[in-house]
């Protein structure tokens, strides 16, 4: 059997999937970063190198366009906020074994639609560079 033959539309199709593999590495490295910042002062500086040696793996070895991965990234912190947050603004009661517990909550949507404007940005402007198949190799 001889070597099967790849069309230009073939390439293309297997490059954007490693495109999509790029993105979601530098999506966790934006993960890791935001998280980072939010935690400073516990292990937050940890989690920041542990990010810049993998942002300078990522942009040594891979094309620069999945870089918005990373934007897309910042957005699972504030998704966490949003989410222990849920049942603010306010003070919030819980039962607990024993007795309540009572926590100072802030309203969980200005988190979540920070969150899902990043999000939305970081995917939408890769697919669009993505698509045109301009983007910087």
């Amino acid at each position: 059997m001889g070597r099967m033959a790849y069309t230009r539309s073939q390439a293309e199709r297997a490059g954007r999937r490693a495109g999509w593999g790029w993105f979601l590495a530098w999506f966790a490295v934006g993960a890791c970063a935001a998280a980072g910042f939010a935690a400073l002062l516990s292990v937050g500086v940890v989690l920041l190198v542990l990010a810049a040696v993998a942002a300078g793996l990522l942009l040594w070895k891979g094309p620069g366009r999945a870089v918005l991965g990373g934007l897309a990234g910042l957005a699972l912190p504030l998704f966490h906020v949003a989410y222990l947050n849920r049942g603010g603004p306010g003070n919030v009661c819980r039962s607990v074994p024993g007795g309540q517990t009572c926590t100072d909550e802030y309203a969980p949507l200005p988190f979540l639609v920070g969150g899902a404007l990043l999000l939305a940005a970081g995917f939408v402007i890769f697919l669009v560079i993505e698509r045109s198949g301009r983007g910087p190799r």
